[in-house]
C-alpha cells in the first residue's frame, strides 16, 4: 500500500488515546477495515473531531503505518448520526450493525465493496426512518451473513440437499434440515418465518413490511442466533434492540 492514500469510509467506533488523540476504526470502500490515529481531535477547536464520530460517512486521507495509520485529512460526505442518534430504536439497531461489521471484518482483508455499500445503504435507510429499525437491522444482518459466506440455507436441506419445505433450523449444519438429518438442538421454525428471511435476503420490502409481528420476531431471533454462533460470542448491542 502506498504511504499516503484516500478512500471513502464509515466510522465504526472510536476510543481515546492519551490526552488528546483518538483511535478510529473505519470500514473503507477499497482498503477493508483499518485503524487510524486521529491526533488532537479531543482538543477544543479540533479541525475534524466532529467528523470522526460513529455513523459518519467520510472522505478520508490516511498515512499508512505498520499497525496504525494516521488521519491527515477528512471531509464529511453524509452524517447519518444526525437522525440516528435522536431516536433510541434507530440508535440501538444501527449500533448493532456497526458492531457486527467490526466483528466480522478482519483488518486489511481483501476489500469488500459490497459489504461497504450495504452498510452505507442500511445506515441511510435507518436514518430516513421509513422502515422499522429492527427490519433494517435484520435485512442487513442476513445479507452480511451472505457476503461472509454464512447465509443460512433456506430452501433445501443444508445437510443432504433434499428439497423443502423443511421446518427445523440447525445453525451448525448451515440452515434448514429435513427430518432424517435433524439433530438434537435444531430449532423448530414456522414456514412464515422462513419466507420472511428469504424476503429480507432478497430485499423484498413489500412482503417484509406485510409480515406479522410474531413472524418478524421469530426470524429476527434466528438471524441473531446465527450471527452469534458464527462470531462465537454475542454482539452486545443486539441485546438493546427494541423489537
Amino acid at each position: 500500500m502506498q504511504k499516503l492514500y484516500r478512500d471513502d469510509a464509515i466510522v465504526l467506533r472510536t476510543h481515546p488515546l492519551g490526552e488528546a488523540d483518538r483511535i478510529i476504526t473505519l470500514l473503507t470502500r477499497r482498503h477493508g477495515k483499518v485503524r487510524a490515529v486521529a491526533k488532537g481531535v479531543r482538543r477544543t477547536g479540533s479541525r475534524y473531531g466532529s467528523r470522526l464520530e460513529p455513523f459518519t460517512l467520510v472522505d478520508i486521507q490516511l498515512h499508512a503505518g505498520k499497525s496504525l495509520h494516521t488521519v491527515t485529512q477528512v471531509e464529511t460526505i453524509e452524517a447519518f448520526a444526525a437522525t440516528i442518534s435522536t431516536d433510541y430504536g434507530r440508535f440501538t439497531a444501527a449500533s448493532a450493525m456497526l458492531e457486527t461489521t467490526d466483528r466480522l471484518t478482519d483488518e486489511m482483508v481483501d476489500p469488500n465493496q459490497r459489504g461497504f455499500l450495504m452498510l452505507v445503504g442500511a445506515l441511510r435507510a435507518m436514518g430516513e426512518g421509513r422502515i422499522p429499525p429492527p427490519l433494517v437491522l435484520d435485512s442487513f444482518l442476513i445479507r452480511t451473513l451472505a457476503v461472509s459466506g454464512w447465509a443460512p440455507e433456506l430452501r433445501v436441506c443444508a445437510s443432504c440437499g433434499a428439497a423443502g419445505p423443511h421446518h427445523a433450523l440447525d445453525i451448525r449444519a448451515g440452515g434448514l434440515v429435513c427430518t432424517p438429518c435433524r439433530r438434537p438442538g435444531a430449532i423448530a421454525v414456522r414456514q412464515a418465518a422462513i419466507e420472511h428471511m428469504i424476503f429480507l435476503l432478497a430485499g423484498d420490502w413489500e412482503n417484509v413490511l406485510g409480515a406479522e409481528d410474531a413472524v418478524t420476531h421469530e426470524a429476527g431471533r434466528l438471524i441473531t442466533d446465527t450471527i452469534t454462533w458464527h462470531l462465537e460470542r454475542s454482539v452486545r448491542s443486539l441485546h438493546y434492540v427494541e423489537r
